[in-house]
């Protein structure tokens, strides 16, 4: 196989992954405004795609150049590297979504790409310089955001709420819900667009890391045809929907209203959209399940299930390790052939 013809099928495999992310994550676009009862989940969909396109052409690939050559040593990437690092975060993504866990599909693509650098400086240098396949870059200020996003979603949720409430504070509950009905539609719109800006990055990242190790562009510049094609890649992933997170994501976590759905919605939004400004990769998965919490706690601790939320912190924790490892098994497996 040449060096074309390999760029060509990972780059197919990345935008694989794009979709599946679409879909894994379109859970966090909808669930809120589908657990409302503001928008059908078909409707939900529709609408989550629409912005999540849209953003392809706002804030730039800052997100995607940390992607590409913020945690691994470029110099010993390989397009074997790219494709055995997709083909962990992809597997990982599969499994979560088969056990209806809304783990983060950043963070295993992340983890993916991290256990092949590392499994292919093991080769090539030797099992002791391993760890030589990544570079300090910005694993600091992306595992501290594991924390930070979540949290800075779930205190905005929860203000959110608070100045909610004290502005109807003569409404009844059937009266605000009325408005945050409609409201509900435009914060829907603002967290499907900020999914799509951070998200999608990583596989533009991704791709353009493919072109430059196969020598097919100079520079680590993303074209603006792989701009277009992993949004388009996440909006046709967001389509085909992942009913089985909504159901954990909308209902499970805790019980919301119009106006719960609001704030987390809008508090997540505002979260993402900063990380984004900083050019850093985060979960949005994380992001939203930090907001739903901070609305369910407004009412009263016990409001948010923290039993499911246990699970699904597990499940944040063993991402990057877990894709790191299915990354590098099929790295050294394809490495025997």
């Amino acid at each position: 196989m040449s060096v074309l013809q390999l760029a060509v099928v990972i780059i197919l495999v990345a935008l694989v992954f794009d979709f599946i992310n679409g879909f894994h994550d379109a859970a966090n676009s909808v669930a809120t405004v589908v657990a409302t009862r503001v928008l059908t989940p078909f409707q939900a969909v529709l609408w989550a795609a629409f912005f999540n396109f849209v953003s392809a052409f706002t804030f730039g690939t800052g997100v995607a150049s940390t992607v590409g050559k913020g945690f691994v040593d470029l110099s010993l990437v390989t397009p074997v590297v790219i494709l055995t690092g997709l083909i962990g975060g992809i597997a990982w993504d599969l499994i979560t979504w088969w056990l209806g866990l809304p783990t983060s599909s950043s963070h295993a693509l992340i983890g993916g790409y991290a256990g092949a650098a590392v499994a292919n400086a093991a080769v090539r240098l030797g099992p002791a310089r391993a760890i030589e396949g990544l570079v300090m870059g910005q694993w600091p200020r992306t595992l501290a955001f594991i924390v930070v996003a979540p949290l800075l979603g779930l205190l905005l949720a929860y203000f959110l709420m608070v100045a909610v409430y004290w502005l109807f504070r003569h409404a009844s509950p059937a009266h605000m819900d009325k408005h945050f009905r409609r409201l509900q539609l435009v914060s829907a719109g603002l967290y499907s667009f900020a999914h799509g800006t951070n998200d999608a990055q990583k596989t533009m990242g991704i791709i353009t890391g493919v072109l430059v190790t196969s020598r097919l562009i100079p520079t680590f510049q993303v074209p603006v045809w792989v701009v277009l094609a992993a949004h388009a890649a996440i909006a046709l992933g967001t389509l085909s929907g992942g009913w089985r997170i909504v159901h954990t994501m909308g209902s499970r976590l805790t019980k919301l209203k119009p106006r719960g759905g609001f704030c987390a919605e809008t508090a997540a939004a505002s979260s993402i959209l900063f990380a984004t400004w900083l050019k850093l990769p985060v979960s949005t998965t994380h992001v939203i399940a930090g907001a739903i919490a901070g609305v369910g706690s407004i009412q009263r601790f016990k409001a948010v299930r923290w039993g499911v939320a246990r699970r699904i912190v597990w499940a944040w924790a063993l991402t990057i390790p877990a894709s790191a490892a299915i990354a590098a098994l099929a790295y050294f497996a394809i490495s025997l052939f």
